[in-house]
């Protein structure tokens, strides 16, 4: 009975052979012990059993990035997933801003000011200048106040920091609408 015990098949440090060195482990395989498979739960299925070329993974990778690019140009990252945010964006896309015309105004103050124009030129540049830069600024406290006011009215507990927001409103409006991210749902001149 007790010769049919696991403990009495393996091999005492007498018996296995003086040839091995003091701090010898015997393996699992010389022990007589097989090594437990790991279950296929939470493995990663198995693939295709070909493999691909390079150019058909290359054109899987094309196409993977092109539907993720496609569904951030439409829902946005994370950060503008808040119902704060979206309400921020419909207040910008419903209007027309300055701030979509001030990299147009900034290229032409850049040339304006050039040192070869005549003292005219220059001058007309510089006020071209200040103009936008007072126009962005009034743009943006109108925008701010706006958004102040409709936050509240709709999300009168939401933990949004109001400067963030007016911060993401502003840089929004600042942005050509076309190359806004997210696409605009609202037209210019709807009501929110």
């Amino acid at each position: 009975m007790e010769a049919d015990r696991p403990e009495d098949d393996l091999p005492t440090p007498e018996e296995s052979g003086s040839d091995r060195p003091r701090g010898y482990t015997p393996s699992k395989k010389e022990l007589g012990v097989v090594t437990p498979k790991r279950p296929a739960a939470g493995r990663r299925p198995a693939g295709d059993a070909k493999p691909l070329t390079k150019q058909e993974a290359r054109e899987q990778r094309r196409a993977r990035r092109a539907a993720i690019s496609e569904e951030f140009r439409r829902e946005g990252g994370p950060r503008d997933r808040a119902p704060e945010r979206g309400l921020a964006r419909d207040v910008v896309d419903s209007r027309r801003t300055v701030g979509t015309w001030f990299f147009g105004g900034a290229l032409l103050v850049l040339i304006g000011s050039g040192p070869t124009m005549p003292p005219v030129v220059q001058l007309g540049s510089n006020l071209l200048w200040v103009t936008l830069a007072l126009a962005v600024v009034v743009d943006s406290v109108l925008i701010s106040r706006r958004i102040r006011k409709l936050v509240r009215q709709r999300f009168p507990k939401s933990t949004e920091r109001m400067g963030g927001l007016y911060f993401y409103a502003i840089m929004r409006a600042m942005t050509f609408r076309r190359m806004r991210t997210p696409v605009p749902r609202v037209q210019l001149g709807d009501k929110i």
